[in-house]
C-alpha cells in the first residue's frame, strides 16, 4: 500500500514526520509524493492556532473527498488537544502526539476489521524516535525535547504535549553520528520547550549540545526556539564553551509590554529579556537574537502596544516574526471579556511588521564588509549557490562553483532581496 505525509506546524512536526516515514518504510509500505495517489494518507497536525485545526480538517476532508476508500490518519497536536473535535473530522484513525511508532500496526488493524483504540496516553519519559534519516536537506534536525510546562495564558500546547521529557545525551550522540554519515555538517536541535531540555534527567542545554557536536564532521551546531527565562548566566556561559554553537538565538518575546507580559503568564519582564540578550552578546560577539511577537493580545492597549513596538525597535533584534493574537479554545486567555477587535490587531500587525521589515535590512547591512564561513544548502540557479552564515544570515555568492554541504570563506558586499550579497575570499 502506498502513503503520503502532510506536515503541518513547527520543525518538532517535521521531524516526527520524518520518523513516521522511517516507521512505515521499515513496516513494508511505500512512500508516495502524491497525497491524491496513496492509499494512506497520514495528516501530522499543528494546533499552535485555530488555523492550523482548520488546515488539519481540511487535508482530512480533501482526502475523504478524493477517494472515500483512502485510509486517513489524523495525528499531532490537534487530536491530543481537542479529541473529540478531531474525531468528528472524518479521519479514520486519530492518534495524538506519541505513540508514532505504532501507526503502521494501527493502519493494519484498521484495514483488517475497522475496529481499533488508539493511545492517546502520553508517555512519562521522552519517546525514542525511528531514526529519521534521508531527508535531503542540508542541515539535520534532531529532536531532543518534548512537552512543556509553563502554561502561557493563550497556549493550548502544554495540553497538547504534556510535561517536559528529555532526550538522553548518548541517544543525541548516536544520532548525531548518523548525520555526520550522511554528510551533514551542520545539526539543527529541536524540542517543544527546549530551554528546558535536562530539567527531569539531571542534564542541561549545554550538555545536549556538547553530545550533538562529538562527531567530527559536524562543524555546526544550531538551537531552535528558546524560552528566554530559562537561558540563566550559567547556562550561556557553559554554552559558550561548545565552539560548534552557533552565534545565533531566537528568543521568544511576545509583548515589550510588562502588563501585557504578565496576562500572557509569561515568566519575565521586558528589563529582564534585554538581560538576557546581554549575556548572550557578551558570550557569543557578533551573534544574532531573533524573535516573535504578538500583536492585540487580550487587554493590550493603545498604550501597551506602543512600549511593545518602542521595545522591538531598540531590542538590536536581528530579525522579528510578527503574528496576531487569535483565541484558543481551552486556554485561560479565552476566558477573557477584553479582546481586541480584528480592525485594531490588523493595524498593529502592520505597524509592527513595518518595524520588522526594517529591523531586518538593518541587520543584513549591518553585515557588510564581515567575513563568514557560509555552509551551502542549495544551488537554484547554474548563477549562485545559496547558504547560510552561523549567525543565520541568508547568503547568495555569485560564480560559485560550490556544491550542496561545502562550506566556503565569504566577504559580505551587499544586500538583494532579503539576502546578502558575498564573494568567496
Amino acid at each position: 500500500m502506498k502513503y503520503a505525509v502532510i506536515t503541518f506546524g513547527c520543525k518538532v512536526n517535521q521531524y516526527e514526520s520524518t520518523a513516521i516515514d522511517n516507521a512505515m518504510r521499515g513496516a513494508g509500505f511505500e512512500y508516495c509524493d502524491e497525497p491524491e495517489s496513496a492509499d494512506i494518507v497520514i495528516v501530522n497536525s499543528c494546533s499552535v492556532t485555530e488555523n492550523g485545526d482548520k488546515k488539519a480538517k481540511h487535508a482530512v476532508r480533501s482526502a475523504k473527498k478524493h477517494d472515500n476508500d483512502t485510509i486517513v490518519v489524523l495525528t499531532g497536536c490537534f487530536p491530543q488537544a481537542f479529541p473529540e473535535a478531531a474525531r468528528q473530522c472524518g479521519a479514520d484513525i486519530v492518534c495524538g502526539t506519541a505513540h508514532r511508532a505504532e501507526i503502521p500496526q494501527l493502519i493494519r488493524d484498521f484495514a483488517e476489521n475497522r475496529d481499533i483504540c488508539p493511545d492517546m496516553t502520553l508517555p512519562t519519559s521522552f519517546e525514542e524516535p525511528e531514526m529519521p534519516r534521508t531527508t535531503g536537506k542540508t542541515r539535520a534536525f534532531i529532536k531532543i525535547e518534548d512537552g512543556c510546562d509553563r502554561y502561557c495564558s493563550y497556549c493550548v500546547i502544554p495540553y497538547a504535549r504534556g510535561k517536559v521529557r528529555s532526550r538522553s545525551t548518548k541517544s543525541i550522540e548516536r544520532e548525531a553520528r548518523l548525520c555526520a554519515e550522511e554528510g551533514h555538517r551542520e545539526i539543527v536541535l529541536v524540542g517543544i520547550n527546549l530551554s528546558r531540555y535536562g530539567s527531569d534527567i539531571v542534564k542541561d542545554l549545554a550538555d545536549a549540545v556538547n553530545a550533538a557536536s562529538l562527531p567530527d564532521s559536524i562543524v555546526r551546531v544550531r538551537l531552535s526556539s528558546l524560552e528566554p527565562e530559562l537561558m540563566t548566566d550559567a547556562l550561556i556561559s557553559k554554552l559558550a564553551e561548545t565552539r560548534k554553537l552557533c552565534p545565533h538565538f531566537h528568543l521568544s518575546l511576545q509583548s515589550g509590554c510588562d502588563a501585557t507580559l504578565k496576562r500572557m503568564n509569561r515568566h519575565y519582564t521586558a528589563r529582564e529579556y534585554l538581560d538576557i540578550v546581554s549575556a548572550l552578546k557578551r558570550s557569543f560577539p557578533d551573534c544574532a537574537v531573533t524573535t516573535d511577537v504578538m500583536v492585540g493580545f487580550a487587554g493590550e492597549t493603545d498604550e501597551e502596544f506602543a512600549q511593545s513596538l518602542d521595545f522591538v525597535r531598540s531590542a538590536g533584534f536581528a530579525r522579528v516574526h510578527v503574528f496576531t493574537y487569535s483565541i484558543r479554545g481551552g486556554t485561560a486567555a479565552e476566558k477573557r471579556t477584553d479582546h481586541i477587535p480584528e480592525n485594531i490587531k490588523a493595524e498593529r500587525y502592520e505597524k509592527m511588521s513595518a518595524a520588522a521589515e526594517k529591523i531586518y535590512d538593518d541587520f543584513l547591512v549591518s553585515n557588510i564588509g564581515k567575513t563568514f564561513d557560509v555552509l551551502i544548502q542549495k544551488r537554484t540557479s547554474p548563477d549562485f549557490a545559496a547558504g547560510l552564515t552561523p549567525n543565520y544570515v541568508p547568503v547568495r555568492i555569485y560564480g560559485l562553483s560550490a556544491q550542496k554541504h561545502d562550506i566556503v570563506r565569504v566577504r559580505i558586499t551587499g544586500t538583494e532581496n532579503g539576502n546578502c550579497i558575498g564573494e568567496e575570499i
